[in-house]
C-alpha cells in the first residue's frame, strides 16, 4: 500500500539562551499547542528555534509511527519527488531546506554562512566545529515586529560613522581610515577596490587588541549614558542599539558592528534573504527562517561560542549596499496566499491566510512540503472530495508530499506557512 502524501510530523525544540523566555516565546506556543511529545514548559527557560525537516542534528519525525522523517522518505522517494531527487542528488531521504521558527530574545553572533565550495573546504579541514559540507542561504519572514544586522552599510554611510564616533576610529590604524575615507568620498559602487578598503576597516576592528577594544567601549556606552551622542550624527536608535548589546555582551567587539552593518526593522509578513558570504546577526523577534539543510555558522562576536575570526574575514563578500538588496519581494500565488522566492534553487515559503470559511487550495508542487500551522485552526485536504480532511490548529506540522495538490480551510481563521522545493 503506497503511503500517504500528506501525514503530520513531529519538529524538535531548541533552548540556546538567546532565546525568548516560556510562553512568550513563539517557539514554546506552538510546541505546547501541538503536544510535541515529552515537550514540558517551563515558563524561566528560554525557547529559541522548532527545527523541522531532516538534518541530522535534529531530525523530525513521523507522528504516526514515530520513524526519523528521512528514513521515511529514503524509503519512499516518490514523495520527494524523482526530479528533486535527480536535481540535488538525494540518496539518503535528506529534504534540500531546512525550515525553523526562531524567538530572539537577546542577540545572536555577528556570524556569517559558507558558499559551498567553503563549506566542503571547512568541514574537511575542522568537522568538529563545522559538521557538514552545505552552503547555508538563509531566507527571514517576520512573526512579529524584528531587528538585525543585516549586510555592509553603503561605504558614505560608514565614513560617517567614522567621522562621528572617535571610539569606533581608534580601533582602525590611521593608514586604513585615510585610504578608506578618500575611497568613501569619491565612489560608491563596490568593485574590487572599495571592498579591500572595506575589508581591511573590518579586519582591523575584529582584530583590535582585546583591551583596547574593552576601553574604547566603555568610553562609548559612558558617553551614550551621560546623553553624549552627537544630534544627527549618532541616530537615537543606532545609539539604543550600542546600549543594548552591551547589557548582553559586555566589552564585546561585536558591538561595533552597529556602525558596519544594516539595522532593519521588519514588520510581520517582511522578509530578509542572506546569501553567503553575508554579515548579519538577528536582535529580536519571532521569525519563520528556511535555509539550505546546513548547520554551518561562522562566529566572530556577540557570543560565548567559538570565534573564528580568520575564516570570517576572509570569505565575505564585502557588498556595501542599503537593506533593500536583502528585502525579499513578495508575490501573489495561488488566490490568496503570498510566496516569498529567493534567488536560489533550494526553497521557496509561501504564506497562506484562510479567512472565515473559505478555503485556499495550492495546485502540485514537483518537490516535498513542510506546512506549520502559526495561527487559527482548520483542516487541510488532499486526494479529491472522496477524502476526508485532517484537522491542522496552531504549532501542527505537515509534511505534503510531491505531486500533490492539498486544499487549507477554515471556519474562524487559519494562517499557515508552506516551505517547498521544486525540480525546475
Amino acid at each position: 500500500m503506497p503511503p500517504s502524501p500528506v501525514f503530520k510530523i513531529i519538529p524538535t525544540t531548541q533552548q540556546y539562551d538567546w532565546g525568548k523566555i516560556g510562553s512568550s516565546s513563539k517557539v514554546a506556543q506552538f510546541a505546547s499547542a501541538s503536544k510535541i511529545p515529552g515537550f514540558t514548559l517551563d515558563e524561566s527557560a528560554p525557547y529559541a528555534e522548532l527545527w523541522m525537516g531532516t538534518h541530522p542534528k535534529s531530525p523530525s519525525r513521523v507522528a504516526e509511527s514515530n520513524s526519523v522523517l528521512s528514513e521515511h522518505l529514503a524509503a519512499h522517494p516518490e514523495l520527494i519527488g524523482k526530479h528533486v531527487v535527480q536535481r540535488f542528488g538525494i540518496t539518503n531521504g535528506n529534504l534540500p531546506f531546512l525550515f525553523k521558527v526562531l524567538a530572539i530574545e537577546k542577540a545572536l553572533s555577528i556570524q556569517t554562512h559558507p558558499d559551498k565550495t567553503t563549506a566542503e573546504m571547512l568541514f574537511a579541514q575542522q568537522p568538529d566545529i563545522y559538521k557538514d559540507d552545505n552552503h547555508k542561504p538563509e531566507m527571514a519572514i517576520a512573526l512579529t515586529s524584528f531587528t538585525g544586522l543585516c549586510g555592509f552599510l553603503p561605504l558614505p554611510k560608514v565614513a560617517a560613522h567614522l567621522h562621528a564616533t572617535a571610539e569606533l576610529a581608534s580601533l582602525i590604524p590611521s593608514s586604513v581610515t585615510t585610504e578608506f575615507l578618500a575611497i568613501a568620498s569619491s565612489s560608491t559602487p563596490t568593485g574590487p577596490v572599495e571592498r579591500a578598503a572595506l575589508k581591511n576597516v573590518f579586519a582591523a576592528i575584529m582584530t583590535a587588541d582585546e583591551r583596547q577594544v574593552r576601553s574604547q567601549l566603555g568610553r562609548l556606552v559612558a558617553r551614550y549614558k551621560a546623553g553624549g551622542a552627537k544630534p544627527g550624527e549618532e541616530p537615537q536608535d543606532i545609539v539604543d542599539l550600542v546600549l543594548r548589546l552591551d547589557s548582553q555582551f559586555p566589552g564585546d567587539v561585536g558591538i561595533f558592528c552597529t556602525f558596519l552593518l544594516n539595522y532593519v526593522h521588519l514588520k510581520p509578513g517582511e522578509a530578509i534573504f542572506l546569501g553567503a558570504g553575508e554579515p548579519h546577526a538577528y536582535i529580536s523577534g519571532d521569525i519563520m527562517e528556511c535555509m539550505a539543510n546546513s548547520d554551518n555558522v561562522i562566529r566572530a562576536g556577540l557570543t560565548p561560542k567559538l570565534r573564528d575570526i580568520p575564516n570570517l574575514v576572509a570569505f565575505l563578500t564585502y557588498e556595501a549596499a542599503p537593506p533593500s538588496r536583502h528585502v525579499v519581494a513578495r508575490a501573489p500565488y495561488a488566490s490568496s496566499s503570498t510566496l516569498y522566492d529567493p534567488p536560489i534553487p533550494e526553497f521557496s515559503v509561501v504564506q497562506v491566510v484562510v479567512g472565515a470559511s473559505t478555503t485556499e487550495t495550492h495546485p502540485a508542487i514537483a518537490g516535498p512540503s513542510i506546512a506549520i500551522a502559526t495561527d487559527g485552526a482548520g483542516s487541510v485536504r488532499w486526494g479529491g472530495a472522496d477524502m476526508s480532511p485532517v484537522d491542522i490548529g496552531q504549532g501542527d506540522v505537515y509534511f505534503i508530499g510531491a505531486d500533490t495538490e492539498v486544499s487549507f480551510s477554515s471556519a474562524s481563521g487559519l494562517a499557515v506557512y508552506r516551505a517547498f522545493v521544486e525540480a525546475n
